[in-house]
């Protein structure tokens, strides 16, 4: 499961990173509501934890716009704002859940795993494109031809998630490190190249005709088939 954090507090964000991390989540961090509306449009993430009071943007706004898009992701608002009149705006502007700081962290994860598990109820496993399918419970790939199935590494898989959600689009690598490493990584395009080069030996290996194709200097998309594709 994938985690987008939308916290301003930046000690507090580091924090929950670490924790979530410990507990075998897949968590990205931004810092203030513009940000975090531009990350949970991506469609890539299970769960948004979302404050209320954010710079440039407040977790209100950034709620209301989701549901006015007809986003469905789930999301948890974790607020110091307390009173009874702040959680009912928060639940009427379409949160799944409500949370006021303080708080603890075993209650936190609780409430996580609940939402997450609601959210695999209804959303399927696996990401199919051509002959290729993703398998988002174990993290593996997947020939729909042979059934043969390879695992993937953890940055193997976040890429080719990205890749399959938006098929036949072009990902651009400052996006995929922006999305996979983090807006503050150190990590430069030849990272990105490095990990496409495992993806595809992978395919290869599966002899699957779909393909991840090179936008020469820009990024990558995974097509159905390779049509004049420069690999």
């Amino acid at each position: 499961m994938r985690i987008l954090l939308v916290e301003d507090e930046e000690r507090l964000s580091q924090a929950l990173v670490e924790i979530f991390k410990e507990n075998k989540f897949v968590i990205d961090a931004v810092y203030n509501g513009t940000d975090g509306l531009d990350a949970a449009r991506t469609g890539i993430y299970d769960l948004v934890i979302l404050d209320i009071m954010l710079p440039k943007m407040d977790g209100i706004t950034v709620l209301r716009t989701l549901r006015d898009e007809k986003n469905a992701v789930p999301v948890l608002l974790l607020t110091a704002k307390e009173e009874i009149s702040d959680k009912v705006e928060g639940l009427d502007s379409g949160a799944d859940d409500y949370m006021t700081k303080p708080f603890s962290t075993e209650e936190l994860l609780a409430r996580v795993r609940a939402l997450t598990r609601r959210r695999g109820e209804v959303r399927d496993d696996n990401l199919t494109v051509g002959d290729l399918s993703l398998n988002r419970k174990n993290c593996e790939l997947v020939s729909k031809e042979t059934g043969q199935v390879l695992k993937l590494s953890l940055k193997e898989y976040q890429i080719l998630e990205l890749l399959f959600r938006h098929p036949h689009e072009v990902i651009t690598k400052e996006d995929i490190i922006d999305r996979i490493w983090g807006d503050k990584s150190t990590a430069e395009y030849n990272n990105v190249e490095v990990y496409i080069s495992f993806i595809r030996k992978k395919m290869e290996f599966l002899k699957v005709k779909t393909v991840i194709r090179t936008a020469r200097g820009i990024g990558y998309s995974l097509e159905e088939k390779e049509t004049g594709a420069v690999l």
